[in-house]
């Protein structure tokens, strides 16, 4: 009866001792936006300065403060409607890890002023409609205006 208990606890620690704790940190992240800068896959955040706003690619929402509090929405406020999210300027957060950017907004607001543009940017696809579209408000979801041709002043 001794001899079985210690064949059992010998199994039992080679078990033991052959299984190590193995830690596997998988960090998913979403697809970035067509819109987005070329060249950045394992980035979570960009900050868009014209905007004064975040876009959060694992969740493909737009976080920027509305009332009181930082919001986050599948699209920008209402009176960016039109902003052409293609040629404005995105920085990428290569250097934050969190779940809040915005606690370094006075600091980026500061380094990247509405206007700012720093190394070009290529983004990741085309602008829908060859350059010939029409927002919908959706910020990113154009719709071609068809065969109507942009008249230049």
């Amino acid at each position: 009866m001794k001899a079985i208990k210690y064949i059992i606890f010998g199994i039992a620690l080679i078990f033991a001792s052959e299984s190590q704790a193995q830690i596997s940190v998988n960090v998913n992240l979403g697809s970035p936006p067509q819109w987005g800068p070329s060249g950045y896959s394992n980035v979570r955040y960009y900050y868009l300065p014209d905007v004064h706003s975040y876009y959060d690619v694992q969740t493909s929402r737009f976080i920027y403060y509305s009332g009181n509090s930082w919001v986050h929405r599948k699209s920008l406020p209402t009176q960016y409607r039109n902003y052409d999210l293609y040629n404005g300027y995105k920085v990428v957060l290569s250097d934050y890890r969190g779940n809040a950017p915005y606690g370094l907004y006075k600091q980026h607001k500061v380094k990247y002023a509405k206007g700012y543009r720093g190394a070009p940017q290529k983004s990741i696809g085309n602008k829908p409609g060859n350059g010939n579209y029409k927002s919908k408000g959706n910020n990113g979801n154009h719709k071609s205006n068809g065969n109507k041709k942009d008249k230049k002043h």
